[in-house]
């Protein structure tokens, strides 16, 4: 059957309003740009009439400026779910314009075959190349592209010039059966493959091929800084200490890392000490200094589900996939953040948290509880079912008027049972073996800016000191009441509790 090939504006064309749209990529690696961009006209054009023009919208992760960006600001975005990292696109969210769902990203692809969020109704998967057959070969990231190929009736493919075809075989698309019928994943080892290296469809199916040439929306993550490089070599010393004392198996461990520059420095900082052996990545993004480690030979082998890498990396990874080839694999994102395989092999989790509380939960999502930051992406899939799940972040934000270690989170997306290590800058709160009031001593003590421990100390001393778990609730968010009061929060003061 011979492909259709069309515009990117008669693609968008094809989208009508109220319709669900599916996105292949994860992060901005792979995501389908051109149609999308092009659907931001309609949707402008059809506002300017007085008619309304709203989409659904599925992904794996975030998008880039070409969709989470334009549609939000041309207000064509009704739902969308699950991660997003895009200013606008969050401003909208933040302003109550897009209904937003935030969703552990493993659960993204089965809850869409699920049908829990409506039908999808056209695919857009960027693509490396095409078959007459049916075969789509996918560019820099998995995310949920095979669910979205096998649930939408009409699918298009943005064949983009601007990922190489030496990337074909990097993907191993698997999809797991539903329950009742769902059986084992059977990866044992980062490396194993249990898929095809493309997703096949019905070619009646694509309705459209659009060419294009548009290098994905990678982010640029700041340089490490003398705090960040000290959160990384700490992280470093706890799993050496681990190591050592055979907490951790000689061989050592696969490792997740989250997005950022943290993450950057973490893995850095790892690839530096050669008293940790070369090991595996089992991980959903794999970043610049992965690819590094991979070329050191610090790293032997990464399993991820997107290259969320500047696009000068990328490109280094395809210019030379004999090297690359056999030491990278790309899987779609329920499998690569899939707790029952993240579980079996022993991943070491680590993430970040915007703030964690004297007890050990942690918000990773919201500022001040209410104000979404990107989303909960796949930190949840990995802490809960890590061997060790580990959480990273600055002491203090906003020239010391904020602190990372609050009495309370403001909102709490991983709870004191899922959350083994807090490490800042200061240092290293291990919270294995703790009850709650040694846990709370602990993350304190070496966790909190020397500029706030007094004040969370001294709020221990409202509690009555006796319960399981002390707090002085009538004072449990007095840091951020004074935060949204005075922009400060050493400005606290806990006699007006008393």
């Amino acid at each position: 059957m011979a492909l259709n090939y069309i515009s990117a504006a008669e693609a968008a064309g094809l989208i009508k309003h109220g319709d669900n749209i599916g996105l292949s990529g994860f992060t901005p690696a792979g995501t389908a740009k051109a149609v999308t961009a092009e659907l931001a006209k309609i949707a402008e054009a059809e506002h300017a009439k007085g008619n309304p023009f709203q989409v659904g919208i599925f992904t794996g992760a975030s998008t880039g400026e070409s969709c989470d960006g334009i549609l939000s600001r041309v207000k064509a975005i009704r739902y969308r779910a699950p991660y997003t990292t895009n200013n606008d696109f969050r401003k909208a969210v933040n302003n109550g314009e897009i209904a937003y769902n935030d969703i552990h990203l493993s659960q993204m692809a089965q809850e869409v075959r699920y049908g829990f969020m409506g039908k999808v109704d056209i695919a857009i998967i960027e693509a490396c190349e095409v078959t007459e057959d049916g075969k789509i070969y996918l560019t820099a990231a998995g995310g949920i592209s095979p669910t979205l190929c096998r649930l939408a009736p009409k699918i298009v493919v943005e064949l983009n010039a601007a990922h190489s075809k030496s990337g074909m075989g990097l993907h191993d698309v698997y999809e797991p059966l539903d329950p009742p019928y769902r059986r084992e994943i059977p990866i044992y080892k980062p490396s194993d493959r249990i898929g095809t290296p493309y997703i096949q469809v019905d070619p009646k199916k694509i309705v459209g091929v659009v060419e294009t040439n548009w290098p994905d929306e990678a982010r640029h993550f700041s340089e490490a800084d003398p705090i960040t490089e000290m959160i990384g070599q700490k992280v470093a010393d706890f799993l050496v200490a681990d190591l050592k004392r055979g907490i951790i198996p000689s061989t050592f461990l696969p490792l997740q890392s989250g997005v950022g520059n943290i993450a950057n420095a973490v893995l850095g900082a790892l690839g530096r000490d050669t008293t940790i052996p070369p090991f595996e990545m089992y991980t959903e993004v794999i970043q610049n200094a992965v690819i590094g480690l991979i070329r050191d030979g610090r790293i032997k082998f990464g399993s991820t589900c997107s290259l969320t890498v500047t696009n000068d990396c990328l490109q280094e990874v395809y210019d030379n996939m004999d090297f690359f080839r056999d030491k990278l694999v790309l899987r779609p994102s329920e499998i690569s953040n899939n707790p029952e395989v993240v579980r079996r092999l022993g991943v070491i989790a680590m993430n970040t948290a915007i703030e964690a509380d004297i007890y050990g939960n942690v918000n990773s999502t919201h500022i001040g509880g209410t104000k979404m930051m990107n989303g909960i992406g796949g930190s949840g899939d990995f802490t809960r079912n890590a061997y060790i799940s580990i959480f990273t972040c600055p002491s203090e934000a906003k020239e010391g008027k904020i602190s990372a270690i609050v009495p309370m989170v403001s909102h709490a997306d991983h709870s004191e049972h899922s959350v083994n290590v807090i490490i800042t800058e200061q240092g290293i709160a291990d919270l294995r073996g703790k009850g709650p009031k040694e846990r709370a001593q602990a993350i304190i003590e070496n966790c909190a800016h020397p500029d706030y421990k007094n004040l969370l100390w001294d709020y221990l001393k409202l509690t009555d000191g006796k319960s399981q778990t002390p707090q002085a609730l009538q004072a449990a968010f007095g840091m951020h009441v004074e935060l949204a009061k005075s922009g400060d929060m050493r400005n606290t003061n806990w006699g007006q509790y008393k």
